[in-house]
């Protein structure tokens, strides 16, 4: 927390008398803007820094410049420091408090009549906790150190740039170390993998092109990056978040990294790490913790747009369970709804009566079914949604009318979720259509928002818009376009969609006006976030249980409300790697529940193709098979193969359910991604910072699959340390630098491995979550291979998973820490259970544990359990196999054990130690 007395962390050191002229020289200045000079700074009421900085000279590049601005810094909390630069004479569009609620800075008023300080400040600091900010005063800069060994993080004191601060156009740019690596800036499809690649472009604007665009703004607005460095074998990672809703483009250089914003502000936010779990750990802190997920959330998901009826939809549901493949949720795109419009049912093809008898069987067994919600509001005088929007004035405005639109029901108005009006009306729609139809979730697509028109336009007269023929997404209005405000055709182009295509084209008129004046202009990328708060009190309010929503579009704070997938991918070995490294960056996000459409949306994939993406897939946090209307089927029993590869890897997946949701609340109660890139776990080795073809889930799953055709072998890194196969215990791979190995796979083959050090609690599997949480569990014990001396950790979090909250104290939760060591000979397991009523009450049991990497003869002896002889208090079978164990640098062989012991009935909830002796 941060000190009482602020005072203590605020120090201005003038450290020259010197008057800086303002006409001096400046080697930063640019023919956009020529920066600008500090002219009075002191402390702010609230114990941190208030200056007014003064323009040198005004240009007149994508407008006048704001001649006075205040800048504001504060520590807000030991690690995490903000910095804001806005008019200082009137306020300006930021992200709005209610939204993504945070400390606000001290009113405008306060910044102005200032006592200025005759003689300026050259060199100042204003130092807190982890992080130290120092500044200049003409040209002013700022920089950001680590206060622990004094490097720069984020620097604006450029050769090659000023800070430029327009209307319509911000400017300002930072040094970066060569070997800094950087990740995050989307949502965009990055083909050099998830390590940002020096010239890349990284637009950030909400827009509904599909993710086969690479290097494109795509469905979501994340205006953070992650840096990490690596000095002298020390790794150190920070975050810095721009927290903008505009429009940006934003060039890195490899040695720099510039801001391009064509509104708002300039609100920096550093998170100081200094490691990646830390930073997503500081930065969850402030934008929100990532939402509870319902357990069977981690289940199977089975979508296609195109399951023209309810039989469809049952014979799927069926041909699931024939195949023998795991299935917990069937999804249905719009086939469901009546003429595409949101909360109705289809009479002929979704006769109520047959459906509610369809989700009374699925429900029995515990299957869910959740179905999409676009925000286009169909323009229909007989449509009751639409009647009660336009009674209850909820829709965005264009020249004081609702603003018309067109999506696949036809012409249609936006909901304006920044009006409360509106958040009330959606939840009364919710709470309507789930009574007609009881829904387990909503899917909220085409919130970018997502056009298939521009401009102005109106119904046309004469004809039928759409006619029903042909694809739905030609636009069949009367438009025209609209350029005759600067909202519409801003002095400055960011990259849209890739191509500077104007930024309202195919979305909402950027000079359409929102609740309170608010212009579509600045909350733009804001659409989808909005809706996700509103979907999800909507769905909280109905039967207090845990909301589950999917959203296309997200920004800074979604993952508070919503989880995501990425959109529209497309059956191709490029998509299923891409996957990967939008995965790993929505866990920096702070959206860990992610996944892509298996197997891929637009056609067609192969068989063979399809065969390794769901041996990716069912790794995916969240694990969906979904397809486009045009393309082939391809459920997962469409091919004998793939069914076969499905068995494998969501067998495999069904067995870690216990891991996942255990992984799904730390992400809860501290933003750990639940699939992450290695380096999370191995910071200080380099070999793996740009790596994008494997991934961890958790701290300690390694998943190497096969993403190229045609292969039987996967060439996989090994950081240091012990890895086994999940596939086979008795098959370990060590090195003490890291190692690079080929390993086997045929293909129905992932490769999973355990590291050591971990205990992982695994249960039977199943077809269905609901029974696969019955299951007894094992214990996986994994040690550094032959360590005569070592330890290992694990945990467990169980609850009642529709429970509104994800956490302890409330009777519906259990926590377990188990622990291991070994040392000299002597081993022992144990748990330390947490809230064990719970688990007690549900009869959840251990019934095996097996301990890997021992050293020893392979005897065992002396095997007790809460200090009683095991065989006197249970029927348990004790076994040991000797295996040999592969050192991967050297290609040497050894010897180690593995003890298993088996027919066990310990009780999760209570607990529980054993102990014996290797001989």
């Amino acid at each position: 927390m941060v000190s009482p007395n602020p005072s203590l962390f605020f120090t201005l050191l003038l450290l020259s008398v010197a008057v800086a002229s303002s006409s001096s020289s400046q080697p930063n200045a640019t023919s956009i803007g020529q920066g600008y000079r500090l002219i009075s700074v002191e402390e702010a009421p609230d114990g941190g820094l208030i200056g007014l900085l003064q323009v040198n000279k005004k240009t007149k590049i994508y407008g006048p410049d704001i001649p006075l601005l205040r800048f504001y810094a504060k520590h807000e909390t030991d690690n995490r420091l903000r910095v804001q630069i806005t008019d200082a004479t009137k306020p300006r569009w930021e992200v709005p408090y209610n939204l993504l609620p945070r400390e606000q800075p001290p009113p405008l008023t306060q910044s102005i009549g200032r006592k200025s300080i005759k003689n300026p400040i050259t060199v100042s600091e204003y130092s807190g906790s982890e992080l130290l900010l120092s500044y200049t005063s003409n040209p002013f800069t700022f920089a950001v150190k680590r206060k622990s060994n004094g490097e720069t993080l984020f620097d604006t004191n450029s050769l090659f740039s000023s800070l430029v601060f327009k209307d319509q156009y911000l400017e300002i740019s930072t040094k970066l170390p060569k070997a800094a690596s950087l990740y995050g800036l989307g949502e965009n499809t990055q083909p050099h993998g998830i390590k940002l690649y020096p010239s890349d472009p990284y637009t950030l604007y909400t827009t509904d092109i599909s993710a086969i665009n690479l290097n494109a703004d795509l469905y979501g607005s994340h205006p953070v990056y992650m840096d990490l460095r690596n000095n002298g074998g020390s790794a150190s990672a920070h975050a810095v978040l721009l927290l903008n809703s505009n429009g940006m483009d934003v060039f890195y250089k490899g040695t720099s990294l510039t801001y391009k914003v064509i509104g708002g502000v300039f609100d920096f936010y550093f998170f100081s790490g200094p490691s990646p779990l830390n930073v997503v750990d500081q930065y969850t802190s402030f934008i929100g913790r990532p939402a509870p997920m319902p357990y069977w959330a981690f289940g199977f998901h089975q979508c296609r747009w195109g399951y023209h009826n309810l039989s469809v939809v049952e014979d799927v549901v069926e041909n699931y369970k024939k195949a023998q493949i795991p299935l917990d949720v069937i999804w249905n795109d719009d086939d469901h709804m009546d003429g595409h419009k949101d909360f109705t049912l289809n009479p002929v093809n979704y006769p109520r009566p047959k459906l509610l008898n369809f989700l009374d069987r699925i429900h029995k067994i515990g299957m869910k079914y959740i179905v999409i919600i676009d925000p286009g509001i169909a323009v229909n005088s007989s449509y009751g949604v639409y009647q009660r929007g336009l009674a209850n004035d909820v829709f965005i405005k264009y020249e004081g009318e609702p603003f018309l639109a067109q999506v696949w029901p036809g012409a249609v108005n936006f909901p304006d979720f920044l009006n409360p009006k509106t958040v009330s009306w959606w939840g009364d729609e919710v709470r309507r259509f789930h009574e007609l139809v009881p829904v387990d979730g909503l899917w909220i697509d085409m919130n970018e928002a997502s056009n298939f028109c521009s401009g102005k336009c109106k119904i046309p007269k004469g004809k039928i818009c759409p006619s029903g023929t042909g694809p739905g997404w030609i636009c069949c209005l009367d438009c025209k376009n609209i350029t005759k405000t600067r909202w519409d055709d801003p002095p400055y182009k960011i990259n849209a969609s890739g191509t500077q295509v104007p930024i309202g084209y195919k979305t909402i008129a950027t000079s359409a006006v929102h609740y309170n004046g608010v212009l579509e202009y600045d909350a733009h990328s804001l659409y989808g976030f909005s809706q996700s708060i509103a979907t999800h009190k909507a769905l909280q309010g109905l039967q207090g249980k845990r909301p589950f929503i999917l959203s296309r579009s997200t920004y800074v704070g979604s993952g508070k409300y919503a989880a995501h997938w990425t959109g529209d991918n497309q059956g191709t070995w490029e998509n299923l790697r891409y996957s990967i490294s939008t995965m790993l960056n929505f866990g920096i996000f702070g959206v860990p529940m992610v996944g892509s459409d298996i197997c891929g949306f637009y056609p067609q994939p192969t068989e063979e193709l399809c065969n390794r993406w769901i041996e990716v897939g069912a790794f995916y946090p969240f694990s969906r098979d979904h397809a486009n209307y045009y393309s082939p089927r391809q459920e997962l029993y469409q091919w004998e193969s793939v069914a076969q590869s499905a068995r494998n890897a969501l067998g495999i997946r069904y067995k870690l359910l216990p891991y996942l949701y255990t992984l799904s609340y730390e992400a809860h109660v501290s933003g750990t991604p639940i699939a992450r890139p290695l380096f999370f776990s191995f910071p200080t080795y380099t070999e793996c910072y740009g790596l994008s073809t494997q991934f961890l889930l958790g701290s300690s799953l390694m998943i190497s699959p096969v993403l190229e055709q045609g292969k039987t072998q996967v060439k996989a890194l090994f950081p240091p340390g012990s890895w086994y196969s999940l596939l086979d215990w008795t098959s370990t791979i060590s090195s003490k630098n890291g190692v690079y190995v080929t390993l086997d796979a045929p293909l129905h083959v992932v490769n999973v491995h355990l590291y050591q050090n971990a205990i992982l609690p695994m249960q039977r599997g199943g077809m269905l979550s609901k029974e696969a949480r019955t299951t007894p569990f094992t214990l996986v014990v994994a040690f550094p291979a032959g360590a005569t001396q070592g330890e290992a950790k694990g945990n467990l979090y169980l609850d009642e998973d529709e429970q509104p909250e994800m956490q302890l104290g409330n009777g519906y939760s259990t926590y377990v820490d188990f622990q291991a060591t070994v040392k000299q000979g002597a081993v022992k397991v144990w748990s330390e259970v947490q809230e064990g009523k719970f688990a007690l009450d549900k009869g959840f049991t251990i019934e095996a544990i097996s301990v890997l990497g021992l050293d020893g003869s392979g005897v065992i002896s002396e095997v007790e359990i809460d200090g009683k002889p095991l065989m006197s208090v249970t029927n348990a079978t004790v076994s040991t196999s000797q295996h040999v164990h592969l050192d991967g640098e050297n290609n040497g062989e050894s010897k180690i054990i593995m003890v298993g012991l088996t027919g066990l009935n310990i009780p999760v909830g209570r607990n529980f130690a054993m102990t014996w002796k290797m001989g």
